[in-house]
């Protein structure tokens, strides 16, 4: 059974799955981009492609959501999947079960920070950015994920992924946490992988370190200039990538964020920017 990485786009899935994926599929816990890659996003094309599934036809696609699910359940090691989508139930066709499902790491961060990161990652404005997160967006088909994703509203996609809570199955992580305390989050979160997995939580110390260690922002920064890095959108004017790791924990929406959108987002999100202290 596999564990959901769940978050709105640009809240630290990223940084959540280098972690995950340095700790559990290397030998020494170094990160490189490469291991990211063995946690895959749902959904993507092969998937389904692999299942038969007409992969333009939307209504098929969404009703073959538990089907893929099956399949990739076959497995009995650790398996993560990253999604960004909101855990809907469209004409009677759930995202997913409860049974199917170890369980969830929900990430979330400021969403007046997300405008910021989105922004910058989709080379469009404050404006379109802040639309996106306040009536609800659908990713877009890139390259090897190529099934639409459907995102819903910041404050929709946050509230849907609670349901795990009623069976002990839910972590959340404050993106925010995550970078003043990356050693304590991380290790909350290998604890709570364990408890899942019912086994014996023994900490690798030195990976652990490596880990930490190797996912320093400074240094995947320097990383991506040097390979770059396939999740990276392309400037459609210049033709150039556009920087994944831009800002990182020097996002700052006091000093970026135009007032009226700052007014707009903390009155469309009021209930759930306090429960998660950021008003």
């Amino acid at each position: 059974m596999f564990i959901w990485l769940a978050s709105y786009p640009k809240s630290g899935n990223t940084l959540v799955r280098s972690l995950l994926s340095s700790y559990f599929f290397s030998k020494d816990g170094i990160f490189n981009f490469e291991l990211i890659k063995n946690i895959k996003q749902f959904p993507i094309k092969e998937l389904f492609l692999k299942n038969g599934i007409d992969i333009n036809n939307e209504k098929e696609v969404i009703r073959s959501y538990l089907k893929i699910q099956e399949s990739i359940n076959i497995k009995n090691s650790i398996q993560f999947l990253k999604t960004h989508s909101y855990l809907f139930n469209i004409e009677n066709n759930p995202f997913t079960k409860l049974e199917y499902s170890l369980g969830v790491i929900y990430i979330v961060r400021d969403p007046r920070n997300v405008v910021l990161s989105s922004s910058n990652h989709n080379n469009q404005s404050h404006e379109r950015s802040t639309e996106d997160l306040i009536i609800g967006r659908e990713l877009k088909p890139k390259g090897k994920e190529s099934i639409k994703v459907y995102t819903g509203t910041w404050g929709g996609n946050f509230n849907s992924w609670k349901s795990f809570k009623s069976v002990n199955k839910y972590l959340l992580v404050h993106y925010e946490d995550l970078i003043k305390e990356k050693d304590k989050i991380f290790y909350e979160i290998l604890k709570f992988i364990h408890n899942l997995k019912n086994i014996e939580f023994v900490l690798d110390k030195k990976k652990f370190q490596n880990v930490l260690d190797s996912t320093d922002f400074g240094k995947v920064q320097k990383l991506e200039s040097q390979t770059g890095f396939n999740e990276s959108m392309v400037d459609k004017n210049t033709g150039k990538k556009i920087k994944f790791f831009n800002l990182g924990e020097k996002t700052n929406w006091q000093s970026f964020l135009e007032p009226n959108l700052q007014n707009k987002i903390e009155e469309a999100f009021e209930k759930e920017m306090k429960e998660l202290c950021y008003l």
